[in-house]
């Protein structure tokens, strides 16, 4: 789970969240009221678990919080992505779980469920947050820990060959897109119009943008069950599967597809991704490569969303330091650290105000990411979420490479999740 030197946020910073404690002891902050939990200088040792990237760039900011609270030492231990589940699950059944760290946000369910996670502070002001990105910290109507950054998907295209294709401008609804990517084919010369994720892991990510759009909700009964047998699912993958089923996006395309060649070649003139991505095609095609290509939203059908990922931060149940764990935490959501962060790491500012920043408004493109971002979604937060969703990548796979019925596709799907349950 998909990032400039920042000038003084004067004012904004004025949204830094003060936080109060919920439902822990007095024995817990050594007999302070609750309402002081992260008021003063941070102390002790704050032991912090971060991965991937983020985990190897995350000790040097953690100086600078250091440097402003001389009383305490954060410990990173970076882990890797494909060691992390396991790492955690296995810290929190043996109660040895660090205080604080970043959680991918399809876990958040998960860890919940297993009674592993403190709840936000309630003084903490959610509204800071992305609507999308705060919905993940969510649990059972209970926020645990912070959006820290976040992500989401748009449609890259080349401009010069939309043009050859007779586009000047992008198309805004699903039928435009489409009809873009045949004349791509068939004017442009490309081979595919577009590229999209014929099935494997993780490609409910590329059909979600498109349900979101069509008005799906992912969950019934007042969000107690999966819901992935909708009229609404199912227009969907129609829609996604036509694709394929009209050459326009390639059936036997790997799982893991070489998007920046392809890309840069015209081959495969648009695809879906987030913006890290735009880095990777510009060191690729060369120096005049970005203004080659631009990025636009995801297309309309009843409104124009797309998926919002990332990660959290959280302070774990157990901790020893829940004080300065929690000041930490804080801190990383104050909108001069997250702007700081993106500039050593392009992570996005899950902070709305960070992107008032010039690092972040200069960028034409990253602001169109900003846009989206403002009616992203996120999947539910159920315990059981990662098993669920492996029958729908299944699912997908079966009409992108097979032609596979999409109605029947998502009733198998449906099914497959109502038998594993919500884990509530």
């Amino acid at each position: 789970m998909v990032r400039k030197t920042a000038k003084s946020l004067a004012g904004l910073s004025a949204l830094v969240l003060v936080l109060a404690a919920c439902g822990r002891g007095d024995d817990q902050t050594g007999g302070r009221s609750s309402a002081d939990i992260g008021q003063g200088p941070a102390t002790g040792t704050v032991t912090v678990w971060a991965m991937g990237a983020e985990g190897e760039k995350l000790p040097a900011l953690a100086e600078e919080f250091e440097k402003a609270n001389p009383g305490v030492d954060v410990q990173v231990t970076a882990i890797p992505w494909d060691a992390a589940h396991n790492k955690f699950t296995s810290a929190i059944a043996a109660g040895q779980a660090p205080d604080a760290a970043m959680v991918g946000s399809t876990w958040m369910g998960e860890f919940a469920g297993m009674n592993a996670l403190d709840a936000t502070p309630s003084s903490i002001d959610k509204s800071a947050f992305f609507d999308g990105a705060q919905r993940t910290t969510e649990v059972g109507g209970t926020s645990y820990g912070i959006p820290w950054y976040v992500e989401t998907r748009l449609v890259y295209y080349r401009k010069d060959l939309a043009k050859t294709a007779g586009y000047e401008t992008p198309p805004k609804d699903w039928q435009g897109l489409k009809d873009m990517a045949k004349a791509m084919q068939t004017k442009a010369g490309a081979k595919f119009g577009i590229g999209l994720q014929a099935g494997g892991t993780g490609s409910w990510q590329s059909l979600l943008p498109f349900a979101w759009s069509n008005g799906a909700q992912l969950t019934k009964d007042n969000g107690a069950a999966y819901n992935f047998d909708s009229p609404e699912m199912r227009e969907t993958l129609q829609y996604y599967g036509s694709f394929f089923n009209e050459g326009i996006a390639d059936r036997e395309a790997p799982a893991q597809p070489t998007t920046e060649p392809d890309f840069v070649s015209g081959r495969v003139p648009m695809f879906i991704s987030g913006p890290w991505m735009m880095s990777a095609v510009e060191k690729l095609g060369g120096a005049d490569f970005k203004d080659r290509y631009d990025v636009m939203p995801m297309p309309t059908k009843k409104t124009s969303s797309s998926f919002v990922g990332g990660s959290n931060f959280v302070v774990f149940k157990e901790t020893d330091n829940r004080d300065s764990a929690w000041k930490f935490v804080r801190w990383l959501a104050d909108p001069q650290t997250q702007v700081k962060w993106y500039q050593r790491s392009t992570d996005l500012p899950s902070v709305k105000s960070a992107w008032q920043d010039p690092a972040l408004t200069a960028d034409t493109k990253l602001a169109t990411f900003g846009r989206q971002l403002d009616t992203a979604q996120s999947p539910p937060t159920f315990a059981t979420w990662e098993q669920a969703i492996t029958a729908l990548d299944t699912e997908v796979e079966k009409v992108a490479r097979s032609g596979a019925d999409p109605a029947a596709a998502l009733k198998a799907a449906q099914a497959s999740a109502e038998s594993i349950g919500t884990g509530r």
